[in-house]
């Protein structure tokens, strides 16, 4: 199985959504259909502070009757932020997302930003490491 350094090498779209803790969630909520993501990495500088979701303004925000524009993000962000480094497989990424409830992981390497990872991401890479893994036993059955 891959590791997360193999697959954000292959990834396609590296590109990070972030928003400052002192923004409005309605901010947030901009950015976040704008980019048609459903999670943002709350970032002071290079400083990963925590990431926000739909479900964090789901939860946290409209059901306790909390505006969208007299909310900050720092007040509904999830802490601490649980992460994965490169090294780490791709079973441990999933186990990790299904075990803790986790939709987005942000990839730190010494406490440096290096990428974030979706669920979607590992569905599509664990039906493309399945499909090649069929192909070679279809390969190996007709004994080509």
């Amino acid at each position: 199985m891959k590791t997360v350094a193999q697959m954000l090498r292959s990834k396609p779209h590296q590109t990070i959504h972030r928003i400052a803790p002192d923004a409005t969630m309605l901010d947030a909520l901009q950015v976040m259909a704008e980019h048609n993501v459903g999670a943002l990495l709350v970032m002071e500088g290079n400083h990963l502070l925590g990431i926000v979701s739909e479900r964090d303004y789901a939860r946290k925000g409209v059901l306790l009757g909390r505006s969208s524009i007299g909310t900050r993000v720092r007040e509904i962000m999830s802490v601490p932020v649980i992460s994965v480094t490169p090294r780490q497989s791709i079973r441990e990424c999933m186990e990790l997302m299904t075990e803790r409830h986790l939709r987005h992981l942000p990839v730190l390497e010494e406490g440096e930003l290096v990428g974030l990872l979706s669920i979607g991401d590992l569905v599509k890479e664990t039906v493309a490491e399945q499909d090649g893994l069929i192909q070679q036993l279809e390969q190996y059955i007709r004994g080509a």
